[in-house]
């Protein structure tokens, strides 16, 4: 059986400008989801989404193999993330509308 986990990492930050969930250690994992919701919606709007990789919690990069994912300030969407080494975290950024509220989770298997 493989084993799993499932975090809510943030649970209603508004996003202002730029946000960075914590690092979030993964290494025993082989595959992990990103899930962002946003519990206030912002018409017009647009947010990018980057996540990104650290082989110590404290440097980070871009995940070489993800675009940016530029949407919409509404609704439930997620973010499929393979070869990502031992630490992982969201970055987000507010690029037009005004601040949407967001929930944001992380689902890891084996």
């Amino acid at each position: 059986m493989r084993e799993s986990q499932s975090a809510v990492i943030e649970r209603g930050v508004d996003l202002v400008d730029v946000h960075e969930t914590e690092p979030f250690e993964v290494a025993w994992a082989g595959e992990a989801r990103w899930y962002i919701h946003f519990l206030r919606p912002a018409e017009d709007g647009s947010v990018e989404f980057r996540v990104q990789i650290s082989p110590d919690g404290l440097n980070w990069i871009d995940h070489e193999s993800i675009e940016p994912l530029v949407i919409g300030a509404e609704g439930f969407h997620s973010i499929p993330v393979d070869r990502f080494g031992h630490w992982l975290r969201l970055r987000s950024t507010r690029l037009s509308g005004p601040e949407p509220m967001l929930r944001l989770y992380l689902e890891l298997k084996e």
